[in-house]
């Protein structure tokens, strides 16, 4: 019986806290400093300062970042790569693990979820199929697969980046956003090259 009733509590904890912050965040300065005796004083004004731009790119870009680190140490493990494939992919790697953790801290500041809501689909991910490919190919033609499928990749990232540097709000993502779109469309430009030289 008391299993039960918790189910449907729990739900309706969810709501009302779900509830208190699409209100909080669309209704902006209706109810000030109404996260400050939770988030203290430095981190609401971050709390206050986002919209759904914001939130979907955060939240769109981690699971995007952590495939190109998966892809990445992938092409890292594998032997007989161009050392100018393996160096890029070490780059991407080290690039892209802090700035998931970045965005991870943004999403809980802001009281959102780290997850992406259901159904969302982000441009240039490579499929579960590719990404088997991509791990059962070896020498030469792991390196062209892995070029391939990280143009694509980056290119979907470059088109995610552009839409929050559009429409978010908060000066830390949008920046990140412009640092993603130019640091990405270069490699995608290196990446053709080294395509072009195997």
């Amino acid at each position: 019986m008391n299993k039960a009733l918790t189910i449907p509590a729990t739900a309706l904890a969810a709501i009302i806290a779900l509830a208190g912050c699409s209100a909080s965040t669309s209704s902006g300065s209706s109810m000030p400093g109404m996260d400050h005796s939770s988030a203290g004083s430095s981190s609401a004004p971050a709390a206050a300062d986002h919209n759904g731009t914001d939130t979907m790119f955060a939240q769109g870009m981690i699971p995007h970042h952590a495939q190109a680190v998966e892809m990445s140490e992938m092409m890292l493990k594998e032997q007989g790569i161009d050392p100018k494939v393996t160096a890029l992919a070490g780059r991407i790697k080290a690039a892209q693990g802090p700035e998931i953790e970045r965005m991870t801290g943004w999403l809980r500041s802001w009281n959102e979820s780290t997850q992406m809501p259901g159904g969302h689909v982000m441009s240039g991910m490579v499929s579960d199929d590719g990404i088997r490919q991509l791990d059962a190919a070896t020498g030469p033609e792991a390196a062209k697969l892995f070029l391939t499928q990280m143009i694509a990749h980056h290119e979907g990232a470059v088109e995610m980046a552009n839409a929050e540097v559009r429409s978010g709000k908060n000066p830390d993502a949008i920046k990140l956003a412009k640092d993603v779109a130019a640091s990405q469309t270069d490699e995608i430009k290196e990446m053709k090259g080294l395509l072009a030289g195997l």
